[in-house]
């Protein structure tokens, strides 16, 4: 029809699309950088590269690897520039695979192993039906909740997941500790705290200050060494094991959660409550969180938020589902900042 302005299908884009092709496919595959990780760890390249440089041949004898498979595995590592190439074709170490070696103080090698640890697969192939249903599909495929499958039927995971927590309480424990408002406070209890790293932090921050290390008791039996027996902070600080669904202890001038809310929302707010009719008035609560809409690691946070939904049906929240969740238990809500790039407290009172 002559003149006519109605809109005709798009037409192929041609050689311009090839970018957003290529993109889409590349994420589309990105379960291969998680497995290309996973495997770096397993085999144990980054320690065995070292201070680098090394062939892969040479790297194959260390870790006993098959030569081409590995060249294969350590050419999309740096693809993802976790490893670099030199212009001899030896591999060398970046800042990146650093982070992968075993037992140094900034490793985060658990902390790759606990994501991509064999069940997610199954979970993430799930993730439309979690999406349908706003539920978890764990249950579903395992017959109960995902922490008592992983610590009953998967020990070594559970392993893999108390270790993993210690790490990435490393990496952020003297920022939080510097961050949290304690002045005045006698004592403060780590809600959740895992095997104590942040609470040594705080008695170390502190030294006026006792603390609680609040846990299961499974957790607990792992506790920092500083915190026990001949430790050095073990005469002001106390393990107690309990679940925070059922109570928290009392007593406290302070109270901790550092990443223990991303349970159900009706979990959280009856945690939080549980404090409002513990605690005494004016009470101290600091919740430490990532945000999955502030700050530059939202691919982080919204990643952790969708496989939180598929394990136990809960979240990394929003600025404004965090502070309704915190209302919602009666708290009142008295500041919120960051505490770094991908962490914010939010400090409220009882």
């Amino acid at each position: 029809m002559t003149g006519s302005t109605a809109t005709r299908p798009s037409e192929p884009a041609g050689p311009r699309s090839e970018p957003q092709v290529l993109g889409l496919l590349e994420r589309a595959l990105s379960a291969s950088c998680a497995a290309s990780l996973r495997a770096a760890v397993k085999l144990g390249l980054a320690d065995a590269l070292g201070d680098g440089p090394a062939t892969a041949d040479a790297l194959a004898r260390t870790v006993g690897a098959d030569p081409d498979a590995l060249r294969r595995l350590l050419r999309s590592l740096t693809c993802h520039q976790v490893f670099a190439e030199d212009p001899e074709g030896r591999f060398v170490p970046t800042e990146t695979s650093r982070l992968l070696r075993t037992g140094t103080p900034d490793s985060l090698d658990q902390l790759v192993l606990w994501m991509t640890e064999p069940w997610t697969w199954e979970l993430w192939g799930r993730l439309d039906e979690s999406v349908r249903t706003g539920e978890d599909v764990f249950v579903g495929l395992h017959g109960r909740e995902f922490f008592d499958q992983v610590h009953s039927a998967w020990p070594e995971s559970a392993a893999v997941f108390d270790r993993a927590m210690t790490q990435a309480s490393v990496q952020s424990a003297r920022a939080v500790a510097e961050a949290v408002p304690l002045s005045g406070a006698r004592t403060v209890a780590d809600i959740g705290g895992g095997q104590g790293c942040l609470l040594a932090a705080l008695l170390e921050h502190h030294p006026g200050l006792r603390g609680v290390l609040f846990d299961r008791p499974d957790v607990l039996a792992g506790a920092d060494a500083r915190l026990h027996g001949d430790g050095a902070l073990a005469g002001r600080a106390r393990l107690v094991a309990g679940d925070c669904r059922e109570a928290v202890p009392a007593g406290i001038d302070a109270y901790v959660f550092k990443n223990v809310l991303g349970m159900n929302d009706e979990d959280a707010v009856v945690v939080l409550r549980n404090v409002v009719r513990t605690a005494r008035p004016g009470t101290r609560v600091i919740i430490v969180e990532n945000l999955v809409d502030d700050g530059p690691g939202q691919r982080f946070s919204t990643g952790m938020d969708l496989r939180m939904l598929l394990t136990v049906g809960g979240r990394k929240h929003t600025r404004r589902s965090l502070l309704d969740l915190v209302e919602r238990a009666g708290l009142t809500v008295r500041d919120v900042r960051p505490v770094n790039t991908y962490q914010h407290l939010i400090e409220a009172t009882a």
